[in-house]
């Protein structure tokens, strides 16, 4: 548990360093991103040229900006990007004007509900350029004119992604994946790249896994859109995935189901948080939301869910200057990280066993694997999960679909089979791995 804590307090400085930076779907903010990950993980950085087409997108341009500001007659600035980079509306093109009151309030943003919370809007594919503020410094201007400026770059570049392999004995693929192109956001956006990180470094540090592990850090919708494109001969690998997002406020756990709703990933992410015991409500697919609509277009199917905690759009604090270091807590994203180390223990364990004495129940207890009492609580082992291991274990029913069946956790069926496999009444049924990629 101190362990648990210690990642949630450091998952929490990762993103004090990431939270200046303004990010957007491409940039030098994405590459000094990247570059502070590299000090956790070794990340391999990609490139990819603007006008590059990718199905039926294209790369932007590279947008950059050094400095923007909104200042009175008096030369003071009443809008400051450097007080807060979602000041501008991202991708706005460059300006330098003096402009009247009521053209500039054109290209003003503002949340009258919320009166001290700056938005955060973006302006991607569409050449304008804009600033966000709280409503009360809007009600604020009363001047007749004031001075514009955006120093900002549109200009021929690339589009900046990560992308992390940790090899497994089998090339079948575990994907996670988070975006990168958010500004001074920590539920959505930040707290996925923390997790997303202390993730791939503990399986690093871990034994060989199973799966080969995926991690993707990448900008959202042309970010996957790119990666699916410059991959495609190769997603087939992709047994299961996930997609991480807000997973540091303090709502329930919210699992969106892949768009075949039943695939092996959604039932271990639903299994682990009832066991678990955490609050959480799941949601059937829609195509809208993160990179999950990406992942599961027709086209591809693949099989990729969202575990988060509030779903986007849901708390108020959503794409504001609220969402915060202060909205984001430390114990949040602990018990997120340990809901999706679970996943994977579930993922890395599930496999299928054959009774090798399935007339009849064998006699446990000369096998020093049943209490001669019948009711021990301090046996070490489960001695339901232990009888329901042997019942099912016909070489069709998964530990997974017995742990279901029992309402065991993953864990006690597991190690209820591991002791029954040592003492020969159960054999594996072998499933031949995907032989690795040369190379």
């Amino acid at each position: 548990m101190d362990m648990t804590r210690t990642a949630g307090r450091k998952m929490h400085e990762l993103m004090s360093d990431l939270y200046p930076l303004c990010r957007s779907i491409t940039g030098e903010g994405v590459r000094q991103t990247l570059a502070i990950l590299q000090r956790y993980i070794p990340l391999e950085i990609h490139e990819v040229p603007s006008g590059t087409k990718v199905f039926d997108w294209t790369i932007p341009k590279e947008w950059n900006i050094r400095d923007a500001y909104v200042k009175d007659a008096h030369g003071k600035r009443i809008i400051d990007f450097h007080q807060s980079n979602l000041h501008v509306v991202s991708y706005s093109i460059p300006v330098n004007m003096k402009v009247l009151l009521e053209e500039l309030r054109k290209h003003l943003f503002s949340l009258p509900d919320r009166p001290d919370w700056i938005p955060y809007r973006t302006s991607y594919y569409n050449e304008t350029w804009g600033f966000c503020l709280s409503h009360r410094q809007l009600e604020a201007l009363t001047e007749r004119e004031y001075e514009v400026c955006i120093d900002a770059t549109l200009d021929e570049g690339h589009l900046t992604y990560g992308e992390y392999v940790i090899p497994g004995e089998s090339s079948d693929e575990v994907l996670i994946s988070c975006h990168v192109c958010h500004p001074s956001l920590c539920n959505d956006n930040l707290s996925g790249i923390a997790l997303a990180t202390f993730l791939a470094a503990q399986l690093t540090r871990s034994p060989k896994p199973r799966y080969t592990y995926r991690f993707l850090f990448i900008p959202g919708t042309i970010g996957s859109i790119t990666w699916l494109a410059r991959n495609e001969m190769n997603v087939q690998r992709i047994k299961h995935g996930l997609v991480v997002t807000c997973v540091g406020d303090g709502g329930r756990f919210t699992y969106k189901k892949s768009r075949q709703s039943n695939a092996e990933i959604d039932r271990v992410a639903l299994h682990v948080l009832k066991q678990s015991g955490y609050p959480y409500v799941s949601e059937d697919f829609f195509p809208y939301g993160y990179d999950e609509r990406q992942y599961c277009s027709p086209g591809f199917n693949l099989p990729v869910g969202c575990l988060m905690r509030s779903p986007h759009g849901s708390f108020p604090e959503y794409h504001t200057s609220a969402d915060n270091l202060d909205f984001v807590r430390p114990e949040n994203l602990a018990t997120s990280l340990d809901a999706y180390r679970q996943v994977i223990e579930v993922l890395e364990g599930n496999c299928t066993y054959l009774n090798l004495n399935p007339k009849c129940e064998p006699q446990l207890g000369r096998r020093g694997l049943y209490s001669t009492v019948g009711a021990d609580p301090n046996h070490k082992l489960d001695q339901m999960a232990l009888l329901w291991v042997l019942n099912l274990s016909d070489g069709v029913h998964s530990l997974l679909d017995i742990s279901e069946a029992a309402n065991q956790p993953f864990r006690e069926v597991k190690r209820a089979a591991d002791a029954l496999e040592r003492c020969g009444l159960l054999r594996k049924v072998e499933v031949v791995p995907t032989a690795p990629a040369s190379g």
